[in-house]
């Protein structure tokens, strides 16, 4: 990787808050990343004239290194006669070059191919989406998707080295992450009824950032519950219960 670091800064009710948005945002562990809070904000009285925390995550250079992958020996994504006037649409070819060479290295057989996907609100951000498909492509998804986070991490470390800069990037498998979303939102729907009628609290299992994120986004408009992620990595889990009572 080169000396200049992915940095993603956050601002947030509190530190806790801003790691989790920042983590949600970039996709990886508390461990992947370096937290610098920049202003540790400030408390007005009873409440009034608070200033929020601003927290700085820079990937750490350590776990960058112990995925380090292989350097080809062919450069793909040399664009040296293309001109971007986007840079969404330079990270859409660039991610697609990348995940084909790792592909190619792997010996995995398959089809790439890659597309923006459009923010689901002005917090958010387009997204690069690299879709891989093909036959007998469960190698690349592995037990709780582990195996597709890993590519997901490598390909964006090394989008970053060429970006110069951090783009949002999510990497897909025979529709598998979308067969997720869509079970993970109709989950998160079933326990905020569950909550509602019963007044207890549901606690989910441990799942990585980008799916508590989907939990997150599902609920953000429920009118009688929200949601908040406890615990510490890889054991982190989201719960879902009643908003409080306006006095």
């Amino acid at each position: 990787m080169d000396e200049q670091k992915t940095t993603l800064e956050i601002i947030a009710p509190s530190v806790e808050e801003a790691v989790e948005q920042g983590l949600d945002q970039l996709g990886l562990p508390r461990d992947a990343v370096i937290i610098d809070v920049i202003d540790e904000g400030k408390s007005g009285f009873l409440g009034m004239g608070n200033r929020q925390v601003r927290v700085r995550l820079s990937i750490n250079d350590e776990k960058e290194q112990e995925i380090a992958v292989e350097e080809p020996t062919t450069n793909p994504i040399h664009v040296e006669d293309e001109v971007f006037d986007d840079p969404i649409e330079e990270a859409k070819v660039k991610a697609l070059r990348i995940v084909q060479n790792l592909l190619e290295k792997m010996r995995v057989t398959a089809e790439v191919s890659s597309r923006i996907l459009e923010p689901e609100d002005e917090n958010d951000k387009s997204m690069v989406l690299v879709e891989i498909s093909g036959k007998d492509l469960s190698v690349l998804i592995g037990r709780r998707a582990e195996t597709l986070n890993s590519l997901q991490y490598v390909t964006s470390l090394m989008l970053n080295q060429v970006m110069g800069n951090w783009m949002p990037l999510m990497i897909d498998v025979q529709g598998y992450r979308f067969r997720r979303e869509r079970q993970l939102r109709q989950l998160a729907r079933r326990l905020a009824d569950q909550v509602v009628q019963t007044g207890r609290r549901q606690v989910l299992e441990p799942m990585p950032a980008n799916e508590r994120r989907l939990i997150h986004l599902e609920l953000r408009y429920h009118p009688f519950v929200t949601t908040e992620s406890v615990g510490d990595e890889p054991n982190r889990k989201t719960t879902i219960f009643l908003k409080p009572k306006e006095q």
